[in-house]
This record gives structure tokens, sequence and C-alpha cells, in this order.
């Protein structure tokens, strides 16, 4: 692993929800839930205003995006383990590498559903960058922490910790 900090990705939630009217009114409550959180500032997640009723991509089910910058991403995570009710959703970060972004760098809320591939390209262009205008994410004009602000928070985290029987400590190499 390098020592060199890396950005982090954008990620996309894809919420799955199966051809019928509880399960769309049930995609539909959580999308407005989270809406509403956003509005009032719990976190930063803008889902898609298009709601998918039929496959689309490489999704086998309706569904929708809720685009998440990194920052924002445990909070909004944590919100739909716990709200998700009976609806599946696909997590996956949002690089150049569709393909592997669905198939190997995923992870599922709820039941998988396969997933149809062939239209996923292996390699993108360009980065997809999600609403510029925010300027988060990939759009945003420089990281929240330097790499040697990220150091200092490491170091002092350490130093806390050292006393915690229960906390794992950092290797020394």
């Amino acid at each position: 692993m390098s020592d060199h900090y890396q950005p982090p990705t954008d990620l996309e939630e894809v919420v799955n929800s199966e051809r019928n009217a509880d399960q769309h009114q049930a995609a539909l409550d959580l999308r407005d839930a989270v809406l509403r959180l956003r509005r009032d500032g719990a976190f930063v997640a803008v889902p898609l205003f298009r709601i998918n009723t039929d496959p689309v991509g490489p999704h086998p089910v309706g569904s929708y995006e809720i685009w998440v910058p990194a920052t924002s991403f445990s909070s909004v995570f944590s919100y739909l383990c716990l709200n998700r009710g009976n609806l599946s959703i696909l997590v996956h970060p949002l690089t150049r590498e569709e393909r592997a972004d669905h198939e190997i760098r995923s992870a599922w809320i709820g039941p998988p559903f396969a997933l149809d591939l062939s239209p996923l390209k292996v390699k993108l262009e360009e980065t997809p960058l999600q609403y510029p205008s925010l300027k988060l994410g990939y759009s945003a004009p420089e990281p929240e922490y330097t790499h040697e602000q990220r150091r200092r928070i490491g170091a002092n985290v350490e130093r806390i910790l050292k006393g915690e029987k229960e906390a794992a400590r950092a290797p020394m190499n």
C-alpha cells in the first residue's frame, strides 16, 4: 500500500425495487426522506430526479441513483442501512472503470440482484463528474485536509488510543 494519500472517490448508491406498487412506494419514501435530511443539513446526497420503473443499464429491476460525495458517505450509508426496509441498495464508487465499479468494487445493502454488466465500459475516457457546481467530491477545489494534516490527525489518534486496551495499534513500519 502506498504511503501517499489517495483522494476518496465519489460514490453512487442505487436503490433497486422490484416492479410492484409497495416496493415502488417504499423507494419513493426513502428518496423523499433522503431529500429532507439533505435539506435539513444531515448530509449531502443527490438522488437523481428520474426513477426507473423498468430495467436500465446493468440493473435488472427498477432503480434510482443517489450521488454521494465521500465526505457524506458514512452518514448516508448508515441511514440507508437502518431505513431501507425491504429494498436492496447497490453501493459502488464512480471511477473511469465502471464495469469494475459494479462488479468487484461494489457492496449490497440487502439481498443482491444479478447485474447485466454487458452495457458497462471497461474504461471511460473521463472521470464521471456529478454536480460540479457543488464543488464536492471529484469537483472539490482541494481536499478537505492536506496529506500533512491527515498525518498529524493520524498521529494524534494513535497517541490518544495508546492507553486503550481494546484498540489495535498501527504497525510501526
